[in-house]
């Protein structure tokens, strides 16, 4: 990748397609390449010594081998699989009008496959679930958190089927996190199009609302159609609360700006969005 490219990690999940479409959009809305990720995570090979010693050595290598020819061609299964799903993708890609759409697919953690391509990265789209997670389940993917954390890049996490955003909601609170998704939503073409919904909430008035008016100034320079709410109360329950009122279809946050130790003593605020909105959000770190 020559460039910074969307980056959109696939498996054999329901929502791959989703994720797929999300960042066909992305790539084609902004005007640059696609890249279409799946990545095989690395197995434990068979350990001898959980073979009964009851059975003659003879009898336990023949039964090695056959462990290992057995997990050689799982494995080959899986690279084919792979490379099928990546070029389903491509092909749907596409079919939406992509141009430049490539597919990679490598082997090891996903997390730190993707530090590893961290500077090709522009937006990295992932489904909130993996093809891990049980039928009709709805926790978060076991990896999301960590993947979040390791890059500076922005996350398009995906939890449901395409629908092309028209209104966004900006958690916007004046930390160094909520100003680079401030920032980031004015430099984009992606949100020109779009009404942004910027809203604060607190737990009184305090400066909120010439922060409001401060972000609803920044916006509209660069061409971006902003509405401001000042909201008292719990965050977490009022911006979901204020989602679907609204109808937003997509929301954007600053992600983990609290300590780890103040993290642990009150819960992410950012795994708590991410468990419970219904939409797409956009974290920025």
């Amino acid at each position: 990748m020559e460039q910074p490219n969307v980056v959109a990690g696939i498996d054999g999940s329901k929502l791959s397609t989703s994720v797929a479409d999300y960042a066909s959009w992305i790539a084609q809305t902004v005007g640059v390449p696609l890249t279409f990720l799946h990545n095989l995570e690395h197995r434990e090979p068979p350990v001898s010594s959980d073979l009964s010693g009851s059975i003659g050595l003879g009898s336990r290598e023949h039964l090695l081998d056959e462990l290992i020819e057995l997990e050689a061609r799982r494995n080959k299964l899986l690279v084919e699989e792979g490379k099928s799903m990546l070029d389903t993708a491509k092909e749907r890609a596409s079919q939406v009008g992509v141009e430049h759409c490539t597919t990679l697919q490598r082997h090891g953690v996903l997390s730190e496959t993707l530090v590893e391509l961290e500077d090709s990265i522009r937006v990295l789209v992932l489904g909130a679930r993996g093809e891990d997670h049980e039928e009709g389940s709805s926790a978060l993917g076991h990896q999301i958190e960590s993947i979040i954390r390791a890059l500076h890049k922005p996350v398009l996490i995906v939890n449901r089927e395409f629908r092309q955003p028209k209104r966004l909601l900006l958690a916007y609170d004046g930390s160094e996190a909520a100003n680079k998704a401030l920032n980031w939503l004015c430099t984009s073409p992606l949100y020109k199009s779009m009404t942004c919904h910027v809203v604060h909430v607190c737990d009184k008035s305090d400066k909120g609302s010439q922060l409001l008016a401060e972000a609803k100034q920044t916006l509209e320079a660069a061409g971006v159609s902003a509405e401001t709410r000042l909201i008292e109360g719990n965050a977490e329950t009022e911006l979901l609360g204020y989602q679907h009122k609204h109808n937003i279809d997509l929301l954007v946050m600053g992600s983990f700006g609290h300590s780890r130790l103040r993290e642990m003593l009150l819960g992410s605020f950012t795994l708590k969005m991410l468990n419970k909105a219904s939409i797409p959000l956009l974290l920025l770190r």
